[in-house]
C-alpha cells in the first residue's frame, strides 16, 4: 500500500501489521511496528482540513499536560510537521492509546465519578484556550447546530419514531434556543462515547478521536457524554447525577447550563438516530455507523417518560443547587377560587398542577410523570410536533375568516369530507363539539320546520343552552333545569344488565321502546341524536341492531338522524373511523369536535346537500373563528398523523390487548361487572357485593391510580364506571402498567 513508503520516508517506521479501523470523516489504520503502535489517519487534502488538523494537533499538545490521563500524541516526523501531504490526501500519525473501552467495562459509581472528573479536568484546560479554526468550525454533531440535523429526520423509517425525534427538535426550539446566548462557550471534545473513552483498573484513563472537536457550549460536553453513559442503565438519572456531581466538583457548572441539560441530552440522542438513519442509506452494511442506534432509541423512549422538571431538579441538586421554585398548590387553589366560579370542578381528591406534556405523558410541577389514560381530546398525543408546527406556521402566515378564500379551508374540507360517505357532502366549521350541536339543532329545525328532538337517556351533547336542553346527563341532574317540553327522552340501549343478550335481542327491545315514543309524536320529531358509544352514560356501546331499527322510524316521519361523534370519532374505536359504522348505518348529519384539533378548539357539522340547502333559505350563517386558516391547518395535520402513524389500527391492537387484560381482572375480581367499548374508548363498570353500582369504589380506584401517576376518569349514571380513553400514542406496555396498577388497588380494597 502507498502509505508503507510514507511511513518509512517521513517517520522511519516499518509496519509489521496494518489493521483498518472504522471512521466517519477519515480513513484510519492501526499500525504496529517494532518501535510501537500508532494510528495513521487519512483525510481529504483541503485547506479547511489542513487548518483544522493543525489546530487539533496544538490542542492535543496542550492536553498532554494532564499527566494523569492519556491522549493521542501527534508524531511530527522527520520534517517536524504534524501533517504529510500526498497528492489528494493528508496524513497524520498519532500514538495509539491503550486501555479498555468504557463500553466494555462493568459500570459502577466509581467509574462514573472518574468519568465526570476526567471530563472536567479536560474541559478546564480547553476552557482557557482559544483556537480560531475551531471557533469557525461547523459540524452537524455540534449541539449548537442541532437544527441542521432536521433534514435527516425524513430517513427515520417509522412515523412514530420520527414524531418522537421531532418532538425534541420542537422542544429544543422552545426551551434551548432562547437561552443559547447565556451558555458558556469553549472548545470541547464533543464525543465522549463508550468507544472513545478508555479505562484502566475501573477508572477513566484517557480519550481518543478528536474529529468532532468544536467550539460549542461548554455544557454540551456533559450532554454528549451523558447521552452515551446512560444507555442501557436501569436508572439513567442516577448515573447522570454521579457524573454531574463529580464534574461540578472540578469545574463548577452554572444553573442555566443545568436547566437545559435534559433537552441537550435528548438532542444528542436525536442527532445520533437521525444520522444513523441517513447513513444507513449510504452504507447499509456498516455496523460502525449504527453502533449505538438501538441503545439511543431505547434511551430516547425512556427519556420522554422522565419529567423535564424532575431531570432539572435532580441535575441541580447533584451540583449542590436548590430545586426550581414552583407555585404552592394551596395558594394556586386560593387564586383559582378567587378568579373562577366553583361550578368548574377539579379532577381527583388531590388536584394536579400540570406543567408540560408529551404524547401519552403529562408532567406536573412536582416533577411527576403521569401516564394519561383519560384525555381523549389529545388523540394524536399531547404536543404532537406535526400538529404544533402546523399551527405555528399557519398563525405566522394568515389567520382570518371564511368570508375570504384561502387554500387551507378548501384542502382541509376536501380531506375531511373524504372520510364520509358521498351523501354527507357539506361541512360547517365551528369552534367546538358544543357549538356543532347547537348548529345541528338549528339546521334540523330549519329543515323540518319542527322543534322536538329525541335523545337518549344519560346522553350528553354540549354545554350550550340547546346542547343542555337535549342532554339528559345535564338537565336531569339534581341541580339541572329539568327536561324541556321540546325534548323527548328514550332509554339508553345498554345491553349489560338489561336482561337481554347483545345479539340483536337487546337492540330490538330498546328500539321498540323508542318506536313507541316516535309513534306517540309522529310528524313532530325534527331529529334523533345519539352517540354510537354513550360516553357520559358510562362508555356504553349502543346495543347491536338498535340504530338500524330506530333510524328508519325517524326518517319515516320526516325526521333527521344525527350521530354525535365528538368523543368517539377519528379512529379511536379501532375497527371504525366513525362510530356509526359499527352500527351499519349512515346518518343524515354528523357532529364532530374534541380530537378534531388535538386540543385546538375545532368542531364541525357534516350533513347532506338537502339539509344544507334548507339552511341557505334563512339568515347567513357565520362563525368568526370556525374554519379559520389556523384551525384548518391543525385539523389537516391531525388527519395526516392519524394516517401516517396508523393510529386507527394502533387503537384496535392496543385496545384489544387492554380489553383482554381487563377481562382477566374481571375473572379475578367480581367487583368488575362489565368491560366494554371498542379500540381505546373503554368502560369498566364496578359494583358492590350486592351487584349495585359502586360509586365509592370507582372514586377510590380513580384516586388511587392518580396516586400511582395514572390518569383515568369516572362517569355513568352512578359515577361507577371507569373511563379509559387515552391519547392514541398509548401502547401495549402502557396498557400493562394500567392493568397491573388496577389489580394492586383492587387486591388491597
Amino acid at each position: 500500500m502507498k502509505f508503507h513508503q510514507l511511513l518509512l520516508d517521513h517517520y522511519g517506521l516499518v509496519p509489521e501489521t496494518v489493521t483498518r479501523l472504522e471512521g466517519y470523516d477519515s480513513i484510519n489504520y492501526k499500525i504496529e511496528t517494532a518501535k510501537g503502535t500508532y494510528v495513521l489517519k487519512q483525510y481529504d487534502n483541503t485547506s479547511v482540513n489542513k487548518e483544522l488538523l493543525r489546530s487539533e494537533n496544538r490542542i492535543l499538545s496542550l492536553l498532554s499536560t494532564l499527566n494523569d490521563y492519556q491522549f493521542p500524541v501527534p508524531i511530527t516526523g522527520r520534517d517536524q510537521s504534524g501533517l504529510v501531504e500526498n497528492k489528494d490526501a493528508l496524513y497524520r500519525l498519532l500514538t495509539y492509546v491503550k486501555g479498555d473501552f468504557l463500553g466494555d467495562v462493568e459500570p459502577s459509581p466509581r467509574l462514573h465519578r472518574s468519568f465526570g472528573i476526567f471530563l472536567a479536568k479536560m474541559d478546564s484546560v480547553l476552557l482557557s484556550s482559544y483556537v480560531p479554526a475551531m471557533a469557525a468550525k461547523e459540524i452537524q454533531w455540534d449541539l449548537k447546530h442541532f437544527e441542521s440535523n432536521y433534514k435527516f429526520i425524513q430517513y427515520i423509517p417509522h412515523p412514530k419514531d420520527r414524531s418522537l425525534a421531532d418532538y425534541f427538535f420542537l422542544q429544543f426550539e422552545e426551551q434551548v434556543s432562547p437561552l443559547r446566548h447565556q451558555l458558556r462557550k469553549s472548545i470541547i471534545h464533543n464525543d465522549g462515547n463508550d468507544w472513545n473513552v478508555l479505562t484502566k483498573n475501573g477508572k477513566v484513563s484517557g480519550i481518543i478521536d478528536f474529529g468532532d472537536m468544536c467550539h460549542s457550549w461548554l455544557i454540551n460536553e456533559l450532554a454528549v457524554a451523558l447521552s452515551y453513559v446512560m444507555m442501557e442503565k436501569e436508572d439513567p438519572i442516577k448515573v447522570a447525577k454521579t457524573v454531574i456531581r463529580a464534574y461540578h466538583g472540578i469545574l463548577p457548572l452554572e444553573l442555566s447550563e443545568l436547566d437545559v441539560l435534559y433537552y441537550l441530552i435528548a438532542a444528542r440522542l436525536c442527532i445520533s438516530v437521525c444520522n444513523s438513519a441517513y447513513t444507513k442509506t449510504l452504507k447499509p452494511e456498516s455496523a460502525y455507523v449504527t453502533i449505538s442506534e438501538k441503545q439511543a432509541w431505547a434511551l430516547l423512549r425512556k427519556w420522554i417518560q422522565f419529567s423535564p422538571i424532575k431531570a432539572r431538579d435532580e441535575f441541580r441538586t447533584a451540583a449542590g443547587f436548590p430545586k426550581g421554585n414552583k407555585p404552592l398548590l394551596q395558594s394556586q387553589l386560593q387564586r383559582r377560587s378567587e378568579l373562577l366560579s366553583n361550578s368548574l370542578s377539579l379532577s381527583y381528591d388531590h388536584p394536579i398542577q400540570m406543567h408540560q406534556s408529551a404524547f401519552q405523558y403529562m408532567y406536573d410541577t412536582d416533577g411527576n410523570t403521569f401516564l394519561d389514560a383519560y384525555n381523549n381530546i389529545m388523540l394524536a398525543g399531547h404536543c404532537h410536533p406535526s400538529v404544533v408546527r402546523a399551527g405555528q406556521r399557519a398563525m405566522a402566515r394568515l389567520n382570518t375568516n371564511t368570508r375570504y378564500i384561502y387554500e387551507a379551508l378548501l384542502t382541509y374540507g376536501d380531506k375531511l369530507l373524504a372520510k364520509f360517505p358521498s351523501s354527507l357532502s357539506k361541512v360547517f366549521f365551528v369552534n367546538s363539539g358544543s357549538a356543532a350541536t347547537d348548529l345541528a339543532i338549528r339546521l334540523v329545525t330549519k329543515h323540518t320546520g319542527r322543534k322536538m328532538i329525541m335523545a337518549l337517556e344519560h346522553g350528553y351533547h354540549g354545554n350550550t343552552r340547546m346542547g343542555i336542553a337535549i342532554s339528559h346527563y345535564k338537565y336531569s341532574h339534581g341541580k339541572g333545569i329539568g327536561k324541556p317540553p321540546s325534548t323527548l327522552v328514550t332509554p339508553m340501549p345498554k345491553a349489560f344488565d338489561s336482561g337481554y343478550p347483545d345479539d340483536g335481542t337487546a337492540g330490538t327491545f330498546f328500539a321498540n321502546a323508542a318506536t313507541r315514543t316516535i309513534d306517540n309524536h309522529f310528524n313532530d320529531i325534527a331529529a334523533f341524536i345519539a352517540e354510537p358509544v354513550v360516553g357520559c352514560g358510562g362508555q356504553v356501546p349502543l346495543a347491536a341492531g338498535y340504530l338500524k331499527q330506530v333510524y328508519p322510524k325517524i326518517r319515516d316521519q320526516g325526521g333527521v338522524c344525527i350521530s354525535d361523534e365528538v368523543q368517539v370519532g377519528f379512529g379511536r374505536l379501532g375497527d371504525y373511523f366513525w362510530g356509526y359504522e359499527m352500527h351499519e348505518v349512515i346518518p343524515d348529519m354528523v357532529i364532530i369536535g374534541k380530537p378534531m384539533g388535538n386540543g385546538h378548539p375545532i368542531g364541525a357539522v357534516i350533513t347532506t346537500d338537502e339539509i344544507a340547502g334548507s339552511f341557505e333559505e334563512g339568515p347567513e350563517f357565520f362563525s368568526s373563528f370556525g374554519g379559520n386558516p389556523v384551525s384548518c391547518a391543525i385539523g389537516e395535520a391531525v388527519l395526516d398523523v392519524i394516517e401516517e402513524e396508523g393510529l386507527q389500527a394502533h387503537a384496535r391492537v392496543v385496545g384489544n390487548h387492554l380489553v383482554e387484560l381487563l377481562k382477566k381482572l374481571q375473572q379475578q375480581f367480581p367487583v368488575i361487572a362489565d368491560v366494554r367499548g371498542s379500540g381505546l374508548f373503554l368502560g369498566v363498570e364496578l359494583v358492590d357485593g350486592a351487584g349495585r353500582p359502586d360509586t365509592v369504589l370507582a372514586a377510590h380506584v380513580k384516586n388511587s391510580l392518580r396516586q400511582q401517576h395514572i390518569l383515568v376518569g369516572t362517569d355513568g349514571p352512578f359515577n361507577s364506571v371507569l373511563k379509559i380513553k387515552p391519547p392514541l400514542s398509548f401502547t401495549k406496555d402502557d396498557a400493562g402498567i394500567l392493568a397491573e396498577a388496577l389489580a394492586i388497588i383492587l387486591k388491597k380494597y
